[in-house]
C-alpha cells in the first residue's frame, strides 16, 4: 500500500530480519524487505532506514517508521517532494 500525503509518501512494508542479504521483495499482497540485521536493541530498524536512504537515495533523516517500531509490519513515511524520487518508489514498492 502506497499513500502520497502532503509531506511525501507512506508505505505499509513487512520486514524480515536476520537475512543473509538486504533485499527487497515484491508480491502481489504485500512488500518484503530482508534485512541482514537481528531484531535487538533497534538494530533492524536502523539497518532497515539506512538500507533505504541507500537504494532511494533519499536521506536517512527522511526517512521514519511511523508505526510498528517493535512489529515486522511497519508503515514507513518517506519525505521527499522530489518527482523522481517518488516515482521510484511506487515502483519499487
Amino acid at each position: 500500500m502506497i499513500k502520497e500525503t502532503s509531506n511525501g509518501i507512506l508505505t505499509t512494508i513487512k520486514i524480515s530480519p536476520n537475512a543473509k542479504k538486504n533485499e527487497i521483495i515484491k508480491t502481489e499482497n504485500e512488500v518484503k524487505i530482508k534485512i541482514t540485521a537481528q531484531p535487538i536493541d533497534g538494530k533492524a530498524n536502523k539497518c532497515l532506514i539506512e538500507y533505504l536512504s541507500k537504494t532511494f537515495k533519499i536521506p536517512k533523516t527522511s526517512i521514519q517508521i511511523v508505526k510498528g517500531e517493535t512489529s515486522k509490519e511497519k508503515t514507513i513515511l518517506f519525505v521527499t517532494s522530489d518527482e523522481n524520487k517518488i516515482d521510484l518508489l511506487k515502483k519499487t514498492l
